[in-house]
C-alpha cells in the first residue's frame, strides 16, 4: 500500500461522505413537514415513539439529523424531552439499515442476477436515472428523487474505492501487528468513538470498518468493541447541536450520550465477561461486511431493549446534570438548528404563525370588548399581546428569509411567500387593534358615550367584522382555498356598512344629535374597522394565491367581483348585516 492509496482511501471517503449528505439532505426535502407532523403525532407510548425514530430515521438515512432535529424541536418549545428518548433510542436502530446495504458489497458469486445485487454493479444504473430525472424533469419532486439516486451511487462508489484502496493491507505484516493492539476492547471502544466523532457519520465509520474486513484481516473481537464506540462517537454531532440552546435541549444531548455510553459499559462487562467463562469461538473468526451490519444492529437492539424500560430514568439524569435556568425562560422560538431540516423549519413556521393569527384575532376581540366595558387588565393584555405580535413579525419574518435560501421545493417556497405576507397582515390587525384601545381609552375617560343609534350601527358593523375575521382566520390555518372565497363578500358588505354609518352621523350632527368630539372618535373606529376588513381580505387571497401561483391579486379581485356568485353572496351578507332603520 502506498502514498496513492491512501489518497484514495481519503477520496473514498470524501465521496461517501458527499453521497450520504446529499440523500439524506433530498429525502428530508421529500419528506417536508411530514416529519414534524409525523413527531407531533406521538403519545406517551415509549414503543410507539421507538417505532417512529427508527422509521424517520430509516426515511432520511440519518441519525445525527434525527437527533439534531429533536434538539431544535426541544428548543423551540414543540416537544417535551420525555418524548425525545424513545425517538433517539429508535434512530440508534434506524441507522443500521445503512450498514446492511454497505454489506452488500462483500456478495460474491457467478450467477449474473446474485451479482446485480452488488451495489458497485447496480449503483452506476441508479446514477444514470438519478441524472436523467434531475436533467429531464420539470418537477421538483422527480428532481429530488433524482438527487437521492445520485447521492447513493455516489455513496457506494465512495465505499468501492475504500474498498480497494485498503485491499493492500491484508498482505502487510505490518497491518497484522498493528491490529492486535485492537484486541483491547477499551482501545477499540476508543478509536470507534474518536474516529466516529471527527467524521461525525457513523455510517462512514461502520462503512470503513466493512471495507477493512473485506481484507479477512479483521475479527469478531476486533469489530465488536469498534461498533461499541462508534455509537458513542456519533453522539459528537448533538453535543455540537446542543451549545447556546435552551436546558431542555441541552438534556436531549445528554439522554443520547447516556444511552450510548450506559449501553456499551454493559454489554462490554456482560460480553467480555461472557467470553471469559464460555470463550466464545467466533472471536478470532474472520468477520465480513454482513457480520459487521449484524453486529452493529444486534448491539443497537439489545441496548434498546435494555435501556427502554429505563426512560424515566435517563430523564431524571438528565435533569440532573442539566440544572434548571435560576431564571425564567423567555417564550420559546424557532431554533436556527431547524434550518438543517428546512420542510420542519417551515412547517414549524405555519404552526407559529397561526399561533401569531390567533394572538391578532385575540386583541382584536379584546379591543372591541373594551368600546362597551373598559377594563384596566384588559388594556395590560392588549398592550403585551401587541408587543409579543412586534417579536412574532420579526423573528418570523427573519427566519422564512433565511429558510428560502436553504435549497427548499417549490410548495415550500410558496409557502414561505404565504407567511411571510400573513404576518405583516396580522402586525398590522394588531396595530389596529392598538389603535381601537386609544378609542376606547378616550371614551371612557372623558365619560362619552354613543347615541342608541350609532351604537346599534356600530354593532351590527362589529357582528360583520368579527365574521369576516373568523373567516379570514380559519381558512388560513387550514389553509382552505375555498374557504377563502367567501371572506371577498364580507369584505364588501363592511365597506358598504361603513360608509353609510358615515352618512348616517353626518345627519346626525346637522340634527344635533350627536357632537364633533364623538365624531372624531367615531371616524377613528370606522377607519381601523374598514382596515381590518382589508387586511382580512389579503389573507385571504393570500391562501388562495398559495394554490396558484401565477395568480394576480388585483386582477383577481376584479374578476371575483363582477362574478354573478359573488353577486349572489353580496346580497346576502348586505341582508344578513342591515343597519337598523334611521
Amino acid at each position: 500500500m502506498d502514498i496513492f492509496s491512501v489518497f484514495t482511501l481519503c477520496g473514498g471517503l470524501a465521496f461517501f461522505l458527499y453521497g450520504m449528505t446529499t440523500m439524506s439532505k433530498s429525502l428530508e426535502k421529500m419528506a417536508g413537514g411530514k416529519l414534524e407532523r409525523t413527531l407531533k403525532r406521538m403519545t406517551s407510548n415509549p414503543f410507539k415513539s421507538l417505532l417512529l425514530g427508527a422509521g424517520i430515521t430509516i426515511a432520511i438515512q440519518s441519525s445525527s439529523a434525527m437527533t439534531v432535529m429533536l434538539v431544535g424541536l426541544v428548543n423551540s418549545g414543540v416537544m417535551e424531552l420525555g418524548q425525545t428518548i424513545g425517538v433517539i433510542m429508535g434512530s440508534n436502530i434506524g441507522t443500521t439499515l445503512t450498514a446492511w446495504i454497505l454489506s452488500l458489497t462483500g456478495i460474491e458469486s457467478e450467477s449474473v442476477f446474485v451479482n446485480l445485487l452488488k451495489p458497485e454493479n447496480f449503483s452506476p444504473l441508479i446514477a444514470l436515472a438519478g441524472i436523467i430525472l434531475i436533467m429531464g424533469s420539470k418537477k421538483q419532486r422527480r428532481r429530488d428523487i433524482g438527487r437521492i439516486m445520485v447521492g447513493f451511487s455516489i455513496l457506494m462508489y465512495g465505499m468501492e474505492l475504500m474498498k480497494n484502496a485498503v485491499s493492500p493491507l491484508a498482505d502487510l505484516p505490518e497491518f497484522a501487528s498493528l491490529l492486535t493492539a485492537f484486541n483491547n476492547p477499551i482501545l477499540g471502544v476508543l478509536v470507534g468513538a474518536v474516529f466516529t466523532g471527527v467524521i461525525q457519520s457513523s455510517a462512514a465509520s461502520v462503512g470503513i470498518l466493512q471495507a477493512l474486513a473485506l481484507t479477512g484481516s479483521i475479527t469478531y473481537g476486533m469489530a465488536i468493541p469498534i461498533i461499541m464506540g462508534q455509537n458513542i462517537g456519533t453522539c459528537v454531532t448533538a453535543l455540537i447541536s446542543s451549545i447556546g440552546v435552551n436546558r431542555n435541549a441541552k438534556r436531549v444531548a445528554v439522554i443520547h450520550i447516556s444511552f450510548n455510553v450506559f449501553g456499551t459499559v454493559i454489554f462490554l462487562i456482560l460480553f467480555y465477561g461472557g467470553h471469559v467463562i464460555f470463550h466464545f469461538p467466533f472471536m478470532t473468526s474472520a468477520v465480513g461486511a454482513v457480520g459487521i451490519a449484524f453486529c452493529h444492529t444486534v448491539f443497537n437492539v439489545l441496548t434498546t431493549l435494555l435501556l427502554l424500560p429505563f426512560s424515566r430514568q435517563l430523564e431524571k439524569l438528565a435533569r440532573r446534570l442539566v440544572r434548571s435556568e435560576s431564571q425564567a425562560e423567555q417564550f420559546a422560538f424557532l431554533d436556527p438548528l431547524l434550518l438543517r431540516t428546512p420542510g420542519v423549519a417551515i412547517s414549524e413556521c405555519v404552526a407559529m404563525t397561526n399561533q401569531m393569527g390567533a394572538l391578532a384575532h385575540e386583541n382584536i376581540l379584546h379591543a372591541i370588548q373594551q368600546l362597551s366595558d373598559y377594563s384596566d387588565a384588559r388594556e395590560s393584555e392588549i398592550l403585551q399581546n401587541e408587543d409579543k405580535l412586534d417579536i412574532y413579525e420579526d423573528r418570523l419574518g427573519s427566519y422564512l428569509v433565511e429558510i428560502s435560501q436553504h435549497g427548499v421545493s417549490m410548495d415550500d417556497i410558496r409557502t414561505v411567500s404565504r407567511l411571510l405576507h400573513a404576518i405583516g397582515d396580522f402586525e398590522r390587525i394588531g396595530d389596529h387593534a392598538l389603535n381601537l384601545q386609544e378609542s376606547a381609552r378616550e371614551l371612557h375617560e372623558k365619560g362619552l358615550r354613543f347615541s342608541k343609534s350609532a351604537e346599534a350601527e356600530l354593532q351590527v358593523l362589529i357582528n360583520a367584522l368579527e365574521e369576516i375575521m373568523s373567516a379570514a382566520f380559519g381558512c388560513f390555518q387550514a389553509d382552505d382555498p375555498s374557504a377563502a372565497r367567501s371572506v371577498e363578500p364580507l369584505e364588501e358588505t363592511i365597506d358598504q356598512l361603513i360608509e353609510e354609518i358615515r352618512l348616517r352621523h353626518i345627519q346626525r350632527l346637522q340634527t344635533g344629535d350627536c357632537t364633533i368630539q364623538l365624531g372624531f372618535v367615531l371616524s377613528d373606529l370606522l377607519t381601523n374597522f374598514e382596515r381590518v376588513s382589508d387586511h382580512c381580505s389579503n389573507i385571504a387571497v393570500c391562501v388562495i394565491e398559495e394554490q396558484n401561483r401565477h395568480l394576480d391579486r388585483h386582477a383577481y379581485l376584479h374578476d371575483i367581483k363582477t362574478a354573478g356568485d359573488f353577486t349572489a353572496d353580496l346580497d346576502r351578507e348586505l341582508k344578513k348585516y342591515q343597519l337598523p332603520k334611521a
